[in-house]
């Protein structure tokens, strides 16, 4: 029986490398296919930026190339005379007041629907949660009689109320789920401590959900300082953010490519860098409700 056993062990173990073996070159070929994918996703990033830093006549006697000698006042022409230093701050108003207030909103609805129960809150949630399969834009000309009749029509505050109404249902959605995994005893040990309902979710509750919260800020950000429509339609010039306001730039320097390119740079740049430093965070939420 011995002997059998140690003329059988080799072929067990010769069976079981191939696998292996396999298991590497899908590895290996996962990682090639997510570097060439990274620099195809990258490449038209890397010719903006090299372009926004050459002349006008070198771009049009070679399109693609490096810029020799850098053209930093492509930038200060685009933000000054593109009008980029008011869309920008627009941007920032609009997106930040709009993530603040729908996200300050959300988690104060999030939290009894997850943790209390009361007549009608399955209603409640449901309608909520209507709300992301049915687009906003659809109800457009409701939202401008709206915004019109309260006077809020061409103001940063009729969009900011707007747009964080438009990220709510997202939101909640999201919260409610990570309120319901937290345990029922750390609320019950703050009731015993003598801790109010307020105290309990202002600095036991919000604190546990951080990751979701930031994860739904990040969310929001994107779409909304990348949209297109609704400044178009609710506001005008003054109040225009940087995806009208570029739009409005080419059609004024449709022959200035240096500075269109600097502009396009200017617009992405806090993407980019929301993206390299917030890319923990965001892994983060995505997965903490999957390890409670």
């Amino acid at each position: 029986m011995s002997t059998l056993t140690v003329d059988e062990a080799p072929a067990v173990s010769r069976v079981s490398r191939p696998p292996r073996r396999r298991g590497r070159a899908g590895a290996i070929a996962s990682v090639i296919l997510l570097w060439g994918y990274a620099a195809v996703a990258l490449a038209p990033l890397v010719l903006m930026a090299l372009g926004s830093l050459r002349t006008e006549q070198d771009l049009a006697d070679k399109p693609i190339g490096l810029p020799l000698h850098p053209a930093f006042e492509n930038y200060a022409k685009a933000w000054s005379e593109g009008g980029f230093s008011s869309y920008f701050v627009n941007s920032i108003v609009v997106t930040v007041g709009s993530v603040v207030l729908g996200a300050g909103v959300s988690v104060l609805a999030a939290y009894p629907l997850a943790r209390y129960r009361f007549r009608g809150r399955g209603l409640l949630t449901a309608y909520f949660l209507a709300g992301l399969m049915l687009p906003i834009r659809l109800g457009i000309v409701p939202v401008f009689y709206l915004l019109n009749s309260i006077g809020l029509i061409d103001s940063k505050i009729g969009l900011i109320c707007v747009y964080a109404a438009s990220g709510v249902p997202f939101s909640i959605f999201v919260l409610t789920a990570f309120f319901r995994q937290l345990p029922m005893e750390l609320e019950e040990a703050a009731r015993i401590d003598g801790a109010g309902e307020m105290r309990i979710f202002a600095q036991i509750m919000v604190p546990m959900v951080r990751p979701a919260l930031t994860t739904v800020a990040l969310f929001q950000f994107i779409p909304l300082w990348n949209d297109f429509f609704f400044p178009l339609v609710l506001v005008e010039d003054h109040n225009y953010t940087l995806p009208v306001g570029l739009t409005r730039f080419v059609a004024e320097f449709e022959s200035s490519y240096a500075e269109l390119y600097a502009g396009l740079v200017i617009t992405t740049i806090p993407l980019v860098l929301l993206f390299l430093l917030a890319t923990k965070q965001i892994v983060a939420g995505l997965t903490a409700g999957m390890s409670k």
